[in-house]
């Protein structure tokens, strides 16, 4: 018996060093970020993070302790071979979700999830430089080997020679593997382990998020992630609707900025153009000379969020006016998706010819499936392009795809509603053309790539002019979403989320800069209110060019949201209950920013029903 059971406590000595040290390997990789820590919060994370460490642990030695037992009565070779060749499976996965999470975390922010799975393809791994993958690839070989040689050397010859035992050992050996049920559901109370137990910085996440153990986390989200729906409770419903009502008032006092009721309408969507990279909107000088010029054109909105962080959740907010989710992209989800408002349903029945561009692949995170329920005329996708354009690690590089959207123009019929998705700024922002600088860092490349879209962007923009239906035309310009860089953005910030919102073109009768706070989910129902009337169908969107909507906006990132009002700034984080930035709000609008998200959750749980 003491045999077995040091062979079990060697094994919860194995794995948890194993935590421990991938924790460790977490903090370093990540070192831009675990700098702002203090030598305290660090050693922090690590006790803290020992909660969830033991309850993964708990798990492994639920099942090693389980075949323990059964050695009692069949001592059989198959017995410690099945023990050991789990284990090494086990430290295999392990090291796997580690290696990759260390790369992850620096671009999305958050611990390793179900989410990337909605990613994984060619597209997804154009994303990924050659010398990252053989950075995390040397990194997690480093793990595997040296785990598989302590293991060999230390616990491998203990279960490869296990002697007989005493029938009641297997009492002893049951019971203690029966504890493990103790760390691995983290209390005596009524809530299980989540990842909130290890929270314990007030407004560092990073403090929190190095407490997490990944290894629970992504588990926890495969098993979640096959049924996700959210709290109904996280909010008081009757409370949530009195709020709401509040949150959406709106008149017939619209600011008309259209000569025409029935404009042509080019919706142009920019990959990742933050507003950091537009002087206008206080963004770095010089950089999108193009854009900036246009900023002078027509209706620029200075006080513009991004709903999500992912293009698929940005054309979700765009087009349909519906925000994007903490955990969750309901793009995912054709049965919630079919049910969902479309812009362009309704351009469609005000008689516009509608179509959509993208350089690359629309089957990319199930976008065609979205598009087409939206009932395009036409889609052009990478399959339309010639095969030597294909230059991109994603598709068509942006100037090969608004030559060929320009010729579409061209040939369009009046009026219509044309939307154009970029890619070029897009990682590994590998663009052609002169650079913008010659640094060789990510914010450098992303920097560069953003100056070559504008290029395009520029190019594309005279030649519409030059033809006789720009006078006629309204063309949107916004961003799928923004990005970390430049400055790396934590992935809470507000100023990750603001993005351009402009409106320009022949039809357009007025040239201003307009502060209204609004978002992208507003898009929907300030266009219709130019052309025809706001639809209640788009429940999320407000009319900005209403004098009367109530400024605000509202962005969502991984299991947590960010709330803005005039002057105010709500950040809140779900798992761990708690307000990260409480920014000149009182405890009305704390309650009015937690009934948002109340709402959306009610709405996403009953979508498709």
């Amino acid at each position: 018996m003491r045999e077995r059971l040091r062979i079990f406590f060697y094994l919860g000595g194995f794995w948890l060093t194993l935590m421990f040290a991938g924790r460790i390997l977490f903090l370093v990789y990540n070192y831009d970020y675990a700098k702002t820590l203090t030598t305290g919060e660090k050693i922090l994370t690590m006790l803290h993070g020992l909660r969830m460490d033991a309850s993964i642990t708990g798990y492994f030695l639920a099942f090693s302790g389980l075949l323990l037992t059964i050695s009692v009565f069949k001592n059989s070779l198959w017995i410690g071979r099945t023990l050991t060749v789990v284990s090494l499976l086990l430290l295999i996965v392990t090291s796997v979700i580690i290696t990759v999470d260390l790369e992850l975390y620096r671009h999305w922010g958050f611990r390793l999830n179900t989410t990337p799975l909605m990613y994984i393809g060619s597209e997804a791994m154009g994303s990924i430089e050659a010398i990252v993958i053989v950075k995390v690839g040397l990194i997690f070989l480093l793990l595997v080997s040296t785990g598989a040689f302590v293991f060999i050397r230390k616990i491998f010859p203990r279960i490869e020679y296990l002697g007989d035992a005493k029938p009641k050992s297997a009492l002893v050996l049951f019971a203690v593997s029966a504890l493990m049920f103790i760390p691995i559901r983290g209390s005596f109370t009524v809530a299980p382990m989540n990842t909130g137990f290890v929270y314990f910085h007030n407004t560092k996440p990073f403090a929190n998020h190095a407490a997490i153990n990944v290894v629970w986390n992504f588990l926890y989200s495969v098993r979640k992630s096959a049924n996700q729906n959210y709290p109904e409770n996280f909010f008081d419903k009757k409370a949530t609707n009195r709020l709401i009502d509040s949150l959406y008032t709106s008149g017939d006092s619209t600011i008309s900025i259209l000569k025409t009721s029935r404009p042509n309408i080019i919706l142009l969507i920019l990959e990742s153009f933050t507003a950091d990279v537009i002087e206008p909107l206080g963004g770095v000088k010089n950089l999108t000379p193009n854009l900036n010029a246009l900023c002078d054109e027509g209706v620029l909105f200075t006080n513009f969020y991004a709903s999500g962080d992912r293009t698929d959740k940005g054309l979700i907010s765009i087009l349909s006016g519906y925000p994007a989710q903490p955990q969750t992209s309901i793009i995912k989800l054709p049965n919630k998706t079919q049910s969902l408002p479309h812009l362009n349903t309704h351009l469609k029945r005000l008689g516009y010819t509608t179509s959509f561009i993208y350089g690359g692949d629309v089957d990319f995170a199930n976008f065609r499936s979205y598009l087409n329920t939206g009932g395009f005329d036409h889609i052009t996708t990478l399959d339309d392009f010639d095969d030597e354009l294909y230059t991109s690690k994603w598709g068509v590089h942006d100037h090969y795809m608004f030559d060929k959207a320009f010729h579409e123009l061209i040939k369009e019929q009046n009026p219509f509603f044309k939307v154009i998705l970029t890619l070029s700024s897009h990682e590994p922002f590998d663009v052609p053309g002169e650079k913008f600088n010659e640094g060789n860092s990510q914010e450098a490349l992303f920097l560069n790539s953003c100056h070559y879209t504008d290029k395009s962007v520029g190019t594309f923009i005279t030649k519409c002019k030059q033809q006789p239906w720009w006078d006629n035309t309204l063309l949107i310009i916004t961003a799928d979403h923004g990005h970390r860089h430049p400055g790396k953005k934590q992935l809470k910030d507000k100023e990750r989320f603001k993005i351009p919102l402009l409106m320009l073109g022949g039809a357009v009768t007025r040239d201003t800069t307009l502060h209204t706070l609004g978002g992208q989910t507003d898009i929907a129902n300030t266009l219709l209110a130019q052309i025809d009337k706001t639809h209640p169908e788009f429940s999320f969107s407000k009319n900005l060019l209403d004098i009367q909507a109530k400024p605000f906006a509202a962005y969502f990132f991984n299991d947590g949201y960010g709330f803005l009002l005039p002057d105010k700034y709500i950040v809140y984080d779900n798992p761990g209950k708690q307000f990260l930035i409480q920014q000149n709000a009182d405890a009305e609008d704390l309650n009015l920013s937690k009934a948002y998200q109340q709402k959306l959750f009610l709405d996403y749980n009953h979508r498709g029903e």
